[in-house]
């Protein structure tokens, strides 16, 4: 008997390199070893750049979309790892650093949808530019988290369930809708402390 296990890395490697083989070109820059699993949407490839070794698991939505005179933007940086279902948008820019940990079911945009004209469907009304998103080199984002028009920096992590709308600093830990900052790291102690605990020795 194959084990299921076989079976689905095997299934995943032949699906990744039938991939670059057939699209890795219309991408504005494809790395050394990149793994896309069935994606389920991808648009505006000649805006999105892919640096080596990313991997992006099965059905991501990954859209770089050219609004008027201004072009996207939608940079993934080396050895970053994306989980299923991912959904990221780039209206004007979305960078996310080297070896970055992404869970499933992700959503990361620079932008929203208008709503203030009540006689027009929300769907139908323009979208619009919130703010640039930068999400720093080794950070973890968990499961279910919406990073909307706001960056992150080096080295956090952002609990699951999380709505980021403001920015993080580096080295921080954040929960909550919307996230709030409950842990940073202390150079001087050399320890995870959380906010009360740091202010207490500054």
């Amino acid at each position: 008997m194959i084990p299921f296990s076989f079976y689905r890395r095997t299934v995943n490697a032949l699906r990744r390199r039938s991939f670059a083989l057939f699209f890795s070109h219309t991408f504005k820059r494809f790395g050394k070893n990149v793994a896309i699993i069935s994606p389920d949407i991808i648009e505006g490839e000649r805006f999105i750049s892919l640096g080596d070794n990313v991997s992006i698991n099965t059905q991501a939505w990954l859209l770089a979309l050219h609004q008027n005179d201004t072009l996207p933007q939608l940079d993934i940086g080396a050895g970053t790892t994306i989980g299923r279902f991912a959904h990221i948008v780039a209206l004007r820019k979305v960078i996310i650093g080297n070896n970055v940990l992404i869970a499933d079911k992700v959503y990361i945009s620079d932008n929203l949808h208008g709503y203030e004209d009540t006689t027009i469907a929300i769907k139908n009304q323009p979208i619009f530019f919130k703010g640039r998103v930068e999400i720093g080199d080794n950070s973890w984002i968990g499961e279910n988290v919406s990073i909307i028009g706001a960056s992150i920096g080096k080295h956090c992590v952002i609990g699951a369930n999380s709505v980021v709308t403001h920015d993080i600093p580096d080295y921080s830990i954040a929960v909550g809708s919307p996230a709030r900052v409950i842990k940073r790291y202390n150079s001087f102690t050399q320890q995870w402390t959380t906010i009360d605990q740091e202010s207490t020795h500054e």
